[in-house]
C-alpha cells in the first residue's frame, strides 16, 4: 500500500510537470466551481446555508473522488482479470493532479513578473488568475508583490494541502489494513475533500458574505497545519538557492522569529506564514495596498527578486512533493512490518 500511495505521489507530479492541469471543460474542480455557483445563485445568503454547504460539498466531492477510484479498479478486474492495483494507483494519481496546482500557477506568476516590466496592463489581467484583488492601479513593484505573494500562498492552498490530505489518506488507509485499492481510494477521497473545502473558501469566505462565514472557518482550521509546512518548505528551499544564499539578505539565527512576528499581519490566520517566509528569504517588502504590508523596511521586488521568488516556490513545491513520498513510504513501511507481526494499528 505504501509503495503505490507513493508511486501516485510521483506519477501525478510528472503528470503535471509534463502536462500541467487539464483543460477546464474535462476538470473536475472547474465543475465543482459551477456546481457551487449555481447553489449559491439559488439560496439566501444566511449562515445556517453556509454551514450546510460547507459540509456537504466536501462531503459529496471526496467520497465521489474515492468511488471514482474505486470503480475504475473494479472495471479493470472485470475486463482483463487483474492490474486493479495499477488502475487505482493510476487513478489516484489522476485525483491528486486535479486536486492540487503547481506547474500552471508558477507559470502565470513567472508571466506576470515579465509582463510587469514590458507590458504592465497585460501583466495586471495576467494577475487576475492569481490574486483576488483590484490590479487596475497597481504599480509594476506591486503586481510583482501581488504575484510572489499568490505564489507563495498557493504553495499552501494548491499543492501543500492536497498532498498532505492524500498523506494522511493514505497512512490511514494503511493503519487501517485496508488492501492497495481501497486505500488509494481513501487517499484520493480525502485529497478531495480538502480541495473542496479550499475552493468553497475561495469562492464564497469573504468578510460581505454571511453564508461565507462557515467555509472561511473550516479552511482556517484545514489550512492551519499546511499554510506551516509551506512556510517551513520555503525556509528550506530558499537555502538551496544560491542566489539567496549571496543576498545581503541572508537568513541567519533572525530569519524564523521575523516569519512569526510577520505571518500575523495579514487578517488571514494562515496565508502570511508562507507569504512572510518568502518575503523573509527574498529580503522584500510584500504589500497589498490598504490592506498589509510586510517588512515596510524593505523594498518591494524588483523583476529579478520576483522571478527568485518563483523560483523558490517551485523548489519548495518539490521539496514537498519529496517529503510526501518518503513520509508514506516510512510510516507505511512501519506499519506494514506491525501486522507482519500480527499487530494491528489503529
Amino acid at each position: 500500500m505504501s509503495l503505490a500511495a507513493a508511486s501516485a505521489i510521483a506519477l501525478a507530479a510528472a503528470t503535471d510537470r509534463a502536462f500541467g492541469e487539464p483543460p477546464t471543460r474535462f476538470h473536475p474542480v472547474a465543475w465543482l466551481g459551477r456546481l457551487v455557483g449555481g447553489i449559491d445563485a439559488r439560496v439566501p445568503d444566511t449562515r445556517l446555508v453556509g454551514v450546510g454547504i460547507a459540509v456537504g460539498i466536501p462531503t459529496v466531492f471526496g467520497p465521489a473522488l474515492a468511488v471514482l477510484v474505486l470503480a475504475g479498479a473494479a472495471s479493470t478486474r472485470t475486463a482483463v482479470g487483474s492490474g486493479e492495483g495499477v488502475t487505482a494507483m493510476v487513478l489516484a494519481a489522476g485525483a491528486l493532479v486535479v486536486c492540487s496546482s503547481h506547474r500552471m500557477l508558477l507559470e502565470v506568476a513567472t508571466d506576470v513578473v515579465a509582463l510587469s516590466v514590458s507590458d504592465l496592463e497585460e501583466a495586471r489581467r495576467e494577475l487576475r488568475a492569481l490574486a483576488g484583488r483590484d490590479a487596475s492601479d497597481l504599480s509594476p513593484a506591486h503586481v510583482r508583490s501581488a504575484a510572489v505573494e499568490s505564489a507563495a500562498e498557493n504553495l499552501a492552498d494548491g499543492l501543500v494541502a492536497p498532498l498532505m490530505g492524500f498523506t494522511v489518506g493514505a497512512l490511514a488507509a494503511s493503519g487501517l489494513g485496508l488492501a492497495t485499492v481501497e486505500g488509494l481510494s481513501v487517499a484520493a477521497g480525502v485529497a478531495g475533500w480538502v480541495k473542496a473545502v479550499n475552493t468553497l473558501d475561495s469562492m464564497l469566505g469573504y468578510r460581505h458574505r454571511i453564508a461565507g462565514w462557515a467555509p472561511a472557518r473550516l479552511d482556517d482550521a484545514v489550512m492551519w497545519l499546511p499554510a506551516r509546512v509551506a512556510a517551513l518548505l520555503l525556509l528550506a528551499a530558499g537555502r538551496l538557492t544560491r542566489q539567496q544564499r549571496e543576498s545581503r539578505h541572508s537568513p541567519g539565527p533572525t530569519v524564523r522569529p521575523s516569519v512569526g512576528q510577520t505571518a500575523g499581519i495579514p487578517d488571514s490566520p494562515n496565508a502570511g506564514w508562507p507569504m512572510a517566509s518568502i518575503a523573509a528569504l527574498l529580503g522584500c517588502r510584500l504589500e497589498k495596498p490598504g490592506a498589509y504590508t510586510l517588512y515596510p523596511d524593505r523594498p518591494l521586488p524588483t523583476a529579478a527578486v520576483a522571478h527568485t521568488g518563483v523560483r523558490v516556490v517551485s523548489r519548495a513545491g518539490w521539496l514537498g512533493i519529496g517529503a510526501a513520498g518518503v513520509v508514506v513510504t516510512g510510516i507505511g513501511s512501519v506499519v506494514s512490518r506491525f501486522e507482519s507481526y500480527g499487530v494491528v494499528v489503529t
